[in-house]
């Protein structure tokens, strides 16, 4: 199976050519790295339909497996990202997210302030990300290995889960 995926980078100042956005190629160069297709990325404002067209562009037209966010997932009242990836998904991935606030907090109290979302829609799942690169970072490493399983079964790949079990050499247990 081909693993796709998108990266958009939520920035006022980035969309307007005002900052030059790091976050976005530090996430697809992760990506890559761990065998993912990255077949999309922009650059867009922080503004709620804009980013409801953009999730909704890359699960329903390009269908690519995996969308990955980064930014708009603070406190600021322009920061509506999760809102905007709720409001498209037909499920909520609890998981992934609570994950990244694990492996945020490990680093500093302020991991618990993020609001980042994930969700399913259709085949493409969707996950949030923080801005700052070296968040996005820290918060991709947490989930990118059992993201890939995730979409295994979403797109109806076949797993025998006591297989994946014995695999895991952590010893945590999937699906």
């Amino acid at each position: 199976m081909e693993y796709t995926a998108a990266v958009i980078t939520m920035s006022d100042k980035g969309s307007q050519g005002l900052r030059k956005d790091t976050s976005g190629p530090a996430v697809c160069e992760m990506l890559k790295e761990n065998g993912w297709q990255v077949v999309y990325t922009s650059i867009i404002p922080d503004d709620f339909e804009t980013i409801k067209e953009e999730l909704i562009k890359c699960a329903d037209e390009l269908s690519v497996c995996l969308v990955m966010t980064t930014g708009g997932t603070g406190f600021s009242p322009r920061d509506v990202t999760p809102e905007a990836t709720h409001a498209v998904a037909d499920r909520e991935v609890r998981g992934i997210p609570e994950a990244m606030r694990a492996e945020s907090m490990r680093i500093t109290p302020m991991g618990m302030l993020s609001r980042a979302e994930a969700g399913l829609r259709g085949g493409t799942l969707m996950v949030n990300l923080p801005g700052s690169e070296k968040a996005a970072k820290e918060c991709l490493a947490a989930v990118i290995k059992p993201i890939k399983h995730g979409i295994d079964v979403l797109r109806g790949q076949s797993h025998d889960c006591a297989e994946m079990h014995k695999k895991d050499k952590e010893g945590h247990h999937h699906g």
